[in-house]
């Protein structure tokens, strides 16, 4: 057994909760992003805009997300070249065969066959023909085995959530944005998170709202130590950076988290805000912006999950430009900001305590 387990060591097989569930996990979230989230508004725009070739462009880059999240798994499990390039053809096969849910098929299935590979990786004198046989075909075998009960069961998840929306949307509003917002400044990926469930509709604008929520508010209530700049990387980039602050003093998360208690409701009971992009885009909140303009592309080109739950396209009026506003931005900042206030009254934050380093 010491000798496995020094063997697994040489390769750098480790079996932990922060090999799978965080940097793969992150790092599928960032292959989503450049491929089906950046094609999505690159698409969209050409759309709009009537202009052919960059609907086109966002097309082909959309067809590669299964390929491009099963590579930035292989990535940052430190795969070898010859398993990272193979592992293309494998998230190909498990995001085809996982449907609705083919990102949480990608997300297991990569993993497999990427430590997999490694396992035979330069072990023998046929290495480019082993290395990729191996990485391709326990990949593609198990696409075809577990790719779609794996997304059948994912899907199912996210609809009991889109439905449990619908029936208690002032309850599931606050949990929801909660529960979301709270995954985006953890060092987990809130947007695979998003993906995997194929949260949209209502439920997907419940987590827009906890996202926004969390960065805006962070961004707001920190700026007197971090001035634009602060403002900037966690209003535009991600709350994440607070994360050092947070170990040391847990009690500068709590406005914030109140404010997307309030905000998840808001959206889901008041303004019935949806979010009908992509589904990554329901757990990026302002990060690029891309919550808001994940909502904006429901309106007028819901994604292929979307319209398989009832979404269609839209004519936004007044009202829904409002809410969109007032949920990720204004409302955020408004109440992170008053929140904070009174915890510094009650001297639970102080001048520092979320200082970036």
């Amino acid at each position: 057994m010491s000798k496995f387990g020094d063997f697994l060591k040489k390769k750098d097989i480790i079996f932990s909760w922060k090999r799978y569930g965080i940097d793969a996990l992150g790092a599928m979230a960032q292959g989503l992003f450049c491929s089906l989230l950046i094609g999505t508004i690159i698409k969209t725009f050409g759309q709009q805009a009537n202009v052919q070739i960059l609907t086109d462009i966002g097309a082909y880059a959309m067809a590669v997300s299964g390929p491009a999240m099963a590579v930035a798994i292989g990535y940052a499990l430190k795969a070898s070249p010859m398993v990272l390039f193979s592992l293309a053809a494998v998230g190909y096969a498990a995001n085809a065969e996982g449907g609705a849910g083919g990102p949480l098929a990608v997300l297991i299935i990569a993993i497999i066959a990427a430590e997999c590979g490694k396992l035979v990786s330069k072990e023998t004198k046929v290495d480019i023909l082993v290395t990729p046989g191996v990485t391709i075909l326990v990949g593609i075998l198990l696409a075809k085995l577990i790719a779609p009960p794996i997304g059948t069961a994912a899907s199912a998840f996210g609809i009991l959530i889109d439905n449990a929306t619908k029936l208690q949307p002032f309850l599931m509003g606050i949990v929801v944005s909660v529960l979301v917002g709270i995954a985006l400044t953890l060092p987990i990926s809130s947007a695979a998170i998003c993906s995997v469930l194929g949260l949209t509709g209502l439920a997907g604008g419940a987590a827009v709202a906890g996202c926004c929520a969390q960065m805006i508010g962070f961004a707001v209530i920190s700026y007197r130590e971090n001035k634009v700049g602060g403002l900037i990387s966690q209003g535009l980039g991600t709350s994440m950076l607070q994360m050092p602050n947070i170990m040391k003093n847990p009690r500068i998360w709590i406005a914030p988290t109140l404010a997307s208690a309030i905000t998840g409701p808001v959206a889901t009971c008041l303004f019935r805000l949806e979010m009908n992009g992509a589904a990554i885009n329901s757990g990026m909140g302002t990060c690029g912006m891309c919550g808001p303009i994940g909502v904006i592309t429901g309106w007028f080109a819901p994604s292929e999950g979307a319209i398989e739950r009832g979404a269609a396209t839209i004519s936004p009026g007044f009202t829904d430009w409002l809410g969109l506003v007032l949920i990720c931005i204004i409302l955020p900042a408004a109440l992170s900001f008053v929140f904070d206030l009174i915890l510094r009254k009650l001297g639970w934050v102080k001048d520092g305590d979320m200082k970036l380093g």
